[in-house]
């Protein structure tokens, strides 16, 4: 299994997540790195990866033994286009 690091962005917009949806995330989370199956893509124009978690979107990077997840957030047109 993979050593899951959250940035300082990523973890406050998980602590803002209510319970449930907070759980939905974080198993997504864990199963992708524990079996690295998941829905990823690379992102377009810029480094990086996305997971879907439903209607959750996990930016993230990766090496051999990390993932740092860069924001988490809805699918909406800012989750992909934020400064």
């Amino acid at each position: 299994m993979k050593t899951i690091i959250l940035s300082r962005q990523a973890a406050k917009n998980l602590d803002a997540l209510l319970d449930h949806e907070r759980e939905v995330v974080t198993t997504g989370l864990e199963d992708y790195a524990r079996t690295g199956r998941g829905d990823v893509k690379a992102l377009v124009g810029q480094d990086g990866f996305r997971l879907r978690i439903g209607v959750w979107r996990v930016i993230f990077d990766e090496d051999a033994a990390t993932i740092l997840a860069i924001y988490i957030g809805r699918r909406q047109t800012t989750t992909y286009h934020r400064n």
